[in-house]
């Protein structure tokens, strides 16, 4: 049989867990360090036989695309540097993704939306 204080207790529930994982998102990126968008590849000035080892970075940014030198000693930071971007966009994207669920679970249980 259905319960509709029950099923509200869910929804609640539900929304606490999802604030929650929000807070923890929020935190999280907070602390978040250098980052930037793109990939790095090993280029050759002559692929055939691959000669001339150059690093490359390519990314797109407010649609238009870009690529740069660079070089060998910064190679390893620029990788920290991209994954860290990635793991921001993952972040953001979960939050997103969250946050139309809290929308949707305070709709359900008649909540108003605060800020904060």
């Amino acid at each position: 049989m259905f319960n509709p204080r029950k099923e509200k207790g869910m929804k609640a529930k539900t929304l606490n867990q999802i604030e929650k994982r929000i807070g923890k998102i929020k935190e999280t990126l907070m602390k978040i360090g250098p980052m930037r968008p793109g990939s790095l590849s090993r280029q050759y000035k002559d692929p055939m036989s691959k000669k001339g080892p150059y690093w490359q970075i390519s990314y797109t940014r407010n649609m238009k695309s870009r690529t740069g030198y660079v070089r060998q000693d910064s190679v390893a930071s620029i990788h920290k540097e991209i994954a860290t971007y990635k793991r921001f966009r993952k972040l953001t994207e979960e939050w997103i993704e969250l946050s139309i669920e809290a929308s949707k679970s305070r709709m359900a249980v008649g909540k108003k939306w605060t800020s904060g």
